[in-house]
């Protein structure tokens, strides 16, 4: 029998039926999980949503993916709370805290080992938040907003910390939607977030951790 997963949030879905299924014991440390196919028509998805919901899990610890031989699970059924589970249930100011200090160093990064095409792209995407945000399109705008942040994780080189931030990302947008009914919080602080890309096309660190404090100090 298939299981459809809503349209809305595919790759969180996902995440929780798999997590939920590993948890509750139907695949057990040492099974291999369904072929990236298999999970498909399971539950009626994309690729890219499976693809996106197995790193997720392996990134939490849940999995492993074995090249060549398949994904398969390694933790202990209740031993802990999985990772991506933690987030989800995170209190704001805890995941506001863990959004600093991973931003703060992926800031420092960035300054040093951005490229011309991050800074293409950072532009780009920072002017797509102004617009949305003098627009009064808060969806439009945090979508952007996310998108700027993980654009520095990315431009910061190191895969471990853009990994990371990205799965916090989920959670960071759902906080916003729930606090944001409007743009004036966005518009306020484009200045900062200008100043923070303009930091890193500089390529200084200080001053781009500073404005990451600036930022994230005062939430959005």
């Amino acid at each position: 029998m298939r299981t459809q997963i809503k349209r809305t949030c595919v790759c969180d879905e996902l995440v929780k039926q798999l997590q939920d299924q590993i948890i509750s014991g139907k695949y057990k440390v040492g099974d291999k999980l369904p072929s990236e196919t298999e999970l498909m028509q399971h539950f009626e998805v994309g690729r890219s949503s499976v693809r996106e919901a197995i790193r997720i899990l392996s990134n939490s610890g849940l999995i492993r993916v074995r090249q060549g031989l398949g994904t398969f699970v390694q933790m202990e059924n209740g031993t802990q709370l999985p990772w991506y589970q933690r987030l989800q249930s995170a209190t704001s100011a805890d995941l506001n805290e863990v959004r600093q200090l991973l931003e703060l160093k992926i800031a420092e990064k960035a300054a040093l080992n951005r490229t011309q095409k991050d800074i293409d792209k950072l532009t780009k995407l920072l002017k797509k938040r102004l617009e949305a945000a003098q627009n009064n399109l808060p969806e439009a705008c945090i979508e952007a907003d996310i998108e700027f942040h993980l654009a520095i994780a990315d431009a910061a080189k190191n895969t471990i910390l853009s990994d990371l931030y990205k799965n916090i990302a989920a959670q960071i947008k759902k906080s916003f939607k729930e606090a944001y009914t409007d743009t004036s919080v966005f518009i306020s602080k484009h200045t900062l977030h200008a100043s923070l890309l303009q930091c890193i096309i500089d390529k200084n660190p200080k001053k781009a951790w500073y404005y990451v404090a600036k930022i994230t100090d005062q939430q959005a």
